[in-house]
């Protein structure tokens, strides 16, 4: 437990400098290219196109089916260093022809995603963005496939703290351009070749940096690569049909974000939309990186060589533990940021007016972040178990809702409150899908411990109520919308740093109230939280 907490606290340091400085190259491409606006979205959907592959490669492929192969190939003769070798051969071979192949279709791929909300100099726009954009796959492929294979040798550093370098590249780029170019350039008509070349290519150049930092991690594996193409005969084929149902389980996710977003381009130019919904999701995914994803990776690997041993009662204490953790730790951070949504969303958006306007899509988004977190770790325990096929079933519910609740959304909602509405249809969708997961699971294992960790959750939702009043109180006493945490002096640089201010004496508050309530309940996974924290503050 001491080496998953120092792994855990690794992680979690290194994903929170990550996301802090991804909220400062958010909040400079604001900056360069508006929030609500026409440009802001063409690049918005370009940029996303390399990010949904990379999803497809990394949830579907190397997380569900890598590790735990890696995790059984360290038994061979060579320490897997065979194997290794042949994936990783295989592994670049289907990275390049993915980005040649997505290239070819990137005007077809970004009408699709366009829908009919775009006009056509903007759907051109977003085209020429995606040219630039595109050739991330290849460099997002190399580095989820080298930082996975890292996780598996409980190397877990590098790959946390990579993108680091990625957000400053982008940052400085991104500053070149405003220097150049100007700020706020939210109109279609105003872009040209080079302005394209400097936002797209930065935008690139920074992901291929932080693949190929993590090169210099490898040696600390101990194991030497090479190309190898034979392919055969090294249990491949097992890696195939496992991959095949992560596989369809993913594409089955990017159809639902496809509907998503050519639901929400309607809103595109006056009201919230993809742009708008990419920068709320960022936000969301600061407790969410920090906590569920720097707790539950170490915890990852453990699970898969007990699940290897078919050790079942240490694969379900540590599940259950996890989830608990975890849930701690989402649950405070969660109500947190719900209550301060409007100091949030200001750091990346330009006037209080938008701020108000960007608040309600991340509210909506916070409603699911229990369950993702949940599901997270209820999701790599299939894995563990060379399960891929059950979470695609549990999956397809997920989409089904997103799609029908986006259709719904669509109809009902009125267009300022239209990406709001989608998120929340996405929310309610995870929510269902965790309950499914997790039933399927504690069937599965004879059990999770789900009268302790529902003892737990109660305990931890008790707590969030006084804190999230006495928070919402807090931003209330501040002024609420017209006080100075909506950053209203007229400087952008001092709107957003209020805004950030804002949001961090908000949420301490409600943090504090949150641990305060949980200590007089004595809560035992206070102590875990400790620990952690310890390990977190430098010199400990």
């Amino acid at each position: 437990m001491t080496s998953l907490g120092r792994a855990s606290a690794i992680l979690g340091a290194g994903t929170l400098i990550s996301r802090i400085t991804g909220l400062v190259r958010t909040i400079v491409l604001v900056a360069a290219i508006g929030t609500i606006g026409q440009a802001g979205d063409a690049f918005g959907v370009a940029n996303q196109l390399p990010n949904n592959v990379f999803t497809i490669i990394q949830t579907g492929i190397l997380t569900a089916v890598i590790i735990p192969q890696i995790v059984k190939s360290a038994s061979h003769a060579d320490g897997g260093e065979g194997y290794i070798s042949k994936l990783f051969t295989l592994g670049t071979v289907v990275f390049l022809g993915a980005t040649a192949a997505a290239m070819l279709a990137a005007p077809w791929l970004v009408g699709l995603y366009a829908s009919n909300g775009f006009s056509p100099d903007q759907l051109a726009l977003g085209t020429a963005f995606a040219y630039w954009c595109l050739p991330q796959i290849f460099f997002y492929g190399l580095y989820a496939l080298i930082g996975e294979t890292l996780n598996a040798k409980r190397v877990f550093g590098p790959y946390t703290w990579t993108p680091v370098a990625n957000n400053i590249i982008s940052i400085a780029g991104f500053l070149v351009f405003i220097a150049l170019f100007g700020g706020n350039q939210s109109r279609v008509d105003v872009w040209d070749p080079t302005m394209i070349a400097v936002l797209g290519g930065t935008a690139t150049l920074g992901i291929t940096v932080q693949a190929l930092l993590l090169l210099f991690a490898w040696r600390r594996t101990g194991l030497r690569l090479r190309p190898d193409f034979r392919w055969k005969g090294v249990g491949l084929g097992q890696v195939g049909t496992l991959a095949g149902w992560t596989f369809l389980m993913v594409i089955a996710g990017q159809i639902a974000g496809l509907i998503q977003t050519r639901v929400v381009t309607d809103s595109s130019g006056d009201h919230p939309s993809v742009f708008m919904m990419q920068a709320a999701w960022l936000v969301f995914m600061l407790p969410y990186s920090i906590f569920a994803i720097s707790i539950g990776t170490p915890y990852f690997t453990q699970i898969a060589e007990h699940a290897h041993a078919n050790r079942r009662d240490e694969v379900r204490s540590d599940v259950a533990r996890c989830i608990r953790v975890v849930s701690l730790f989402i649950i405070g951070s969660g109500i947190a940021l719900a209550v301060a949504a409007v100091p949030a969303t200001r750091i990346f958006t330009e006037s209080p007016a938008d701020a108000v306007a960007a608040a309600p899509v991340l509210v909506c988004y916070l409603i699911g972040l229990l369950p993702l977190s949940v599901l997270f770790i209820v999701q790599r325990a299939f894995y563990a178990f060379g399960d891929t096929r059950t979470p695609f079933v549990f999956t397809l519910v997920q989409v089904s809702l997103i799609i029908g609740f986006s259709y719904l959304a669509a109809a009902v909602a009125p267009l300022s409150q239209l990406a709001a509405a989608v998120a929340l249809g996405q929310s309610i969708a995870g929510l269902v899908q965790t309950v499914i997961a997790v039933l399927i699971l504690r069937h599965r294992l004879g059990g999770l411990e789900l009268p302790q960790t529902l003892l737990s959750l109660g305990r931890f939702v008790i707590a969030a109520v006084p804190a999230g009043l006495a928070g919402w109180g807090t931003y209330l006493l501040l002024g609420a919308d017209a006080g100075w945490t909506a950053g209203q002096t007229g400087s952008t640089f001092v709107d957003k740093l209020l805004g950030a201010v804002g949001t961090g004496v908000i949420g301490l508050v409600a943090v504090i109230v949150y641990a305060l309530v949980l200590l007089l309940l004595r809560a035992p996974e206070m102590s875990a939280a400790r620990g952690l924290i310890r390990r977190i503050l430098p010199g400990r």
